[in-house]
């Protein structure tokens, strides 16, 4: 994958639409709908079997993706509010809800996510500062599996300071939106 710098330009999809896509367990998109190769600025062949984390943007904190994926790796579905980076370093926001797929026998076979555009009065309020400080965090640890832990204390400690659970605290944002 080439490197690309963030732009500081936000890109928007309109609230009415769907960013769809699936992966394998291991991360790589095996689907992309149009808006999401629209939106990223790929053709459906550049991203399929590539890694989904093409579009991660740098200033998304890895302890958001690490509570995403422990969740849908153990079968559970979760909602998250993420910031994605286009192919010219452009980003956008979504309000991600990402499920597992099971096969027959109830095995985890892939990953199914549906995004829609979030309320700006919720990123404002909450996420962006939320993300940011978790990020700074994350960014003052040079060990990687430190900073990893510490951003999921951050994000641990912020969720129970609001006397939630993740899925409620998500939940009550987007309701209140």
């Amino acid at each position: 994958m080439r490197h690309v710098t963030p732009s500081g330009r936000e890109a928007f999809f309109p609230a009415s639409e769907l960013i769809v896509s699936k992966t394998d367990t291991k991360g790589r998109l095996t689907y992309a709908n149009r808006l999401f190769c629209d939106l990223a600025g790929y053709r459906e062949a550049e991203l399929i079997g590539k890694p989904h984390n093409i579009i991660r943007h740098p200033e998304m904190p890895r302890a958001v993706f690490k509570l995403l994926w422990d969740a849908v790796q153990q079968g559970r579905e979760i909602f998250a509010y993420v910031k994605n980076m286009t192919r010219v370093g452009d980003h956008y926001w979504v309000f991600a809800h990402v499920t597992p797929s099971f096969d027959g026998a109830g095995r985890v076979v892939g990953y199914h996510s549906n995004r829609r555009a979030p309320d700006r009065s919720v990123l404002e309020g909450t996420i962006i500062p939320l993300y940011a400080d978790i990020l700074r965090t994350e960014r003052s640890h040079a060990n990687g599996k430190d900073a990893l832990s510490a951003g999921g204390r951050a994000l641990s400690d912020f969720v129970a300071s609001r006397k939630a659970s993740y899925d409620e605290l998500m939940f009550s944002l987007q309701s209140a939106a």
